[in-house]
């Protein structure tokens, strides 16, 4: 055998030799998790151990019967039901990161309520519906049920009332006679004698006056008729 071959043959033993030292490395790190594994279980046992014998003698103290055979059904119960406490968990976990999201836009609205009070506060809708309720219970004191059972029967005859009274033409009237009252002098009310009163009576103005009146309270009367009529 020539050199050459030599020297290939020990590096193949040499190559051989690293490759086992790490393999025997691999095996000793290996080995020693292992035994640390096996530690920390007997540690554990024996602190379970420990804690299991601490807790009956809590229990026995404090008069609490343990039912070995209830505490292996929940125990298998809670295995079978793994999959249903792992989807309970996600479910608060989703729970959770949804109160952390919705956290900044509560308190914004909550925020925005407390200035949106503040404002109404400022205009004055509080005292406002403060003054409504003293109206409900004046209308309250001074009303019976009678009152308001009468007022549920006629409230349609009521509102009617009101819509013919807020017709533009209605309104205006009702504003030109309140104007024309307004400029009377009534404490500079010349006083007219019979003569002078059926002289006055003849002028345009009045005869016109006197027939709207006429007209109007005989219109009334036609309508009491008719009325009269249709109730019998």
């Amino acid at each position: 055998m020539g050199t050459t071959e030599t020297l290939e043959v020990q590096d193949q033993i040499n190559a051989i030799n690293r490759k086992l030292d790490i393999v025997l490395e691999e095996i000793t790190i290996q080995r020693q998790k292992r035994q640390e594994v096996e530690d920390l279980v007997t540690d554990l046992s024996i602190i379970g151990k420990d804690m299991f014998r601490a807790s009956v003698d809590e229990l026995d103290h404090a008069g609490v019967e343990v039912d070995g055979e209830a505490l292996k059904s929940l125990f298998f119960k809670l295995l079978r039901n793994v999959g249903t406490l792992n989807d309970l968990v996600e479910m608060l976990e989703s729970a959770t990161d949804l109160a952390k999201d919705a956290a900044p836009i509560i308190h914004q609205m909550g925020l925005q309520g407390i200035s949106q009070m503040n404002e109404l506060e400022k205009k004055g809708y509080f005292d406002f519906i403060r003054e409504l309720f003293k109206v409900a219970d004046n209308i309250v004191t001074h009303f019976s049920k009678d009152d308001v059972r009468m007022l549920a029967e006629n409230i349609v005859t009521i509102l009617e009332t009101i819509k013919n009274l807020t017709q533009p033409e209605m309104l205006d009237a009702m504003n030109n006679a309140v104007s024309i009252y307004n400029k009377i002098e009534t404490k500079d009310i010349k006083e007219y004698s019979m003569w002078k009163a059926f002289k006055e009576m003849r002028s345009p103005e009045m005869r016109k006056g006197i027939g709207f009146m006429i007209t109007f309270l005989k219109n009334i009367a036609e309508d009491s008729t008719h009325a009269s009529v249709d109730n019998k």
